[in-house]
């Protein structure tokens, strides 16, 4: 297909996985935003369970999402057209332009259907091209995989297709940079190559005459400047694209070093198919709160309260829960009046038996639940994916605090959940009122996910839980979420505009200086 191309275009491909692309993709969406740009974020396909519902109710990758905020932009199917959400080691469910289209197995993907969706990625790329000033534009992993390359519509074929000028990122932080540049670059094509104009280091730490030695090896190497040093920093308050980021920290950055006498320990499960952890992005956010992800019974200690996150597979983590002794410890601090949350899979994972006959997940059909909430679930074929709004109905436990609000969040979930008690939310979406969330002693769950989103909620949570231990919140009231966002785009944005070369790169992309 040749399409119009009437946008400026930037495409920022890494050496590696996890060397920074989402966020500096992030990044210049909100430079060339403040610019005065009309901007739009692309990345063809995305693997993550960190996803999102868009307005019209198609599924998307978080980070795409993420950049098109910080382009001021409602987000769009089309700047993820293809989604692929890990069900197991081999296998993940397909979502193409938001809607799902079945599970199938990696190399039954990497294939003919891969090559299927090229032309929707191709389609999907021109009319962002057509419609907006700019398209800042991500690849995924490496360019240099030369197992996935004959199949690839995510990285070297999407720059050739857009005639994008590539920046090529390293972890420096990691180590091996240099060798991770020059070898990436040897194992492109010529034509691919001649699209690499710029290097950029990410995550460095130090002096910048240090490295000096090695960025004037990496040109007269390559031939092809280095256009920014971006210096290490970790405090932006910007959502990460998948839990990779779990594994390398399982605390709240701002938790470190903070006692339990001046913070609230709030416990997340950190599932083995885990989705959707920026719900929890929050409690990041608050002074008063250590946030942690635990794996087994005894990293529980004694929260203040436990929380069950989503989860892409929902009988298997569930299986993980008896299996790990997590389950009976949860149960446990149940019976003791620890406040316990589950949240979309968390929520079905509270109740007496999760189904799933037509193997939509997994192969397992059945599965004990914890038994904590008066309800059962069972999986359909149809993907239940809406943006909510609302308010809380239900008069239990901290929700007594903020009764007639108003809440919106998103729903992304295939089971469907029958029991005996009354709703917790009075929920519209798509035209249509039903109830969401239960309640069972000090248990919560609900289908929301976004709900910590909601100030006046996440607040009112706080507040109760510090009123159990017999004391007062010790903070006043802090930052909006929305708020926090744009302040924090507007620091990465100028960081990062303060460690690059901006002349070289306009220049690179037809651009008079703005």
């Amino acid at each position: 297909m040749s399409g119009k191309k009437a946008a400026a275009r930037l495409m920022i491909q890494g050496t590696s996985s996890n060397v920074g692309k989402s966020v500096l993709a992030a990044a210049f969406c909100r430079i060339f935003y403040q610019e005065g740009y009309h901007v739009a974020p692309f990345k063809a396909q995305n693997m993550a369970l960190n996803s999102f519902i868009t307005r019209s109710g198609g599924e998307m990758g978080r980070a795409q999402v993420v950049q098109a905020q910080a382009a001021g932009l409602e987000p769009d199917v089309r700047m993820n057209p293809v989604l692929l959400k890990p069900t197991g080691h081999t296998g993940s469910q397909v979502i193409v332009l938001g809607k799902a289209q079945g599970t199938l197995s990696a190399l039954k993907y990497h294939g003919d259907y891969q090559r299927k969706t090229w032309p929707i990625v191709e389609e999907a790329l021109h009319e962002l091209l057509e419609e907006y000033e700019i398209v800042v534009i991500e690849g995924a992993g490496s360019p240099a995989e030369v197992n996935l390359k004959q199949n690839d519509i995510v990285n070297m074929r999407v720059a050739k297709e857009a005639q994008a000028p590539v920046l090529l990122v390293a972890d420096i932080d990691r180590g091996g940079a240099l060798a991770s540049v020059v070898g990436t670059l040897e194992l492109l094509e010529p034509e691919e190559r001649q699209l690499v104009q710029g290097i950029v280091m990410n995550k460095f730490r130090g002096d910048i005459k240090l490295l000096q030695p090695a960025l004037d090896f990496l040109e007269e190497r390559t031939g092809i400047p280095v256009v920014g040093v971006v210096p290490f920093y970790d405090q932006f308050k910007i959502p990460e694209e998948d839990s990779v980021v779990l594994e390398e920290q399982n605390t709240s950055k701002r938790a470190q070093g903070k006692s339990r006498d001046e913070a609230l320990d709030v416990a997340v499960i950190r599932l083995p198919y885990l989705s959707n952890f920026t719900d929890f992005d929050p409690f990041e956010d608050e002074p008063d709160v250590i946030l942690r992800y635990v794996r087994e019974p005894a990293e529980l200690g004694q929260p203040d309260c436990v929380i069950i996150p989503g989860s892409k597979n929902t009988l298997s983590d569930l299986r993980f829960l008896w299996d790990s002794g997590l389950g009976e410890k949860i149960i446990k601090f149940w019976q003791e009046d620890v406040p316990i949350i589950g949240i979309c899979g968390g929520y079905q994972m509270l109740g007496r038996i999760v189904r799933d006959p037509l193997g939509t997940e997994s192969d397992l059909k059945e599965i004990a639940g914890l038994g904590i909430l008066p309800m059962e679930t069972e999986f359909e074929l149809d993907k239940h994916t809406v943006q909510s709004r609302g308010k809380v109905v239900g008069g239990e436990l901290f929700l007594a605090r903020c009764q007639g609000t108003e809440i919106t969040g998103y729903e992304i979930h295939m089971g469907r959940s029958q029991g005996e008690g009354h709703s917790l939310f009075e929920i519209e979406a798509q035209e249509t009122a039903y109830g969401d969330g239960m309640s069972a002693g000090s248990a919560v769950g609900t289908y929301l996910h976004g709900i910590f989103d909601n100030d006046p909620l996440r607040t009112a949570l706080l507040e109760w839980l510090w009123e159990r231990r017999g004391g007062t919140r010790p903070v006043g009231e802090t930052m909006s979420q929305a708020a926090i966002r744009e302040q924090s785009f507007n620091e990465l944005a100028d960081w990062v505009r303060n460690s690059m070369d901006m002349e070289k790169i306009r220049a690179m992309m037809g651009l008079h200086k703005g």
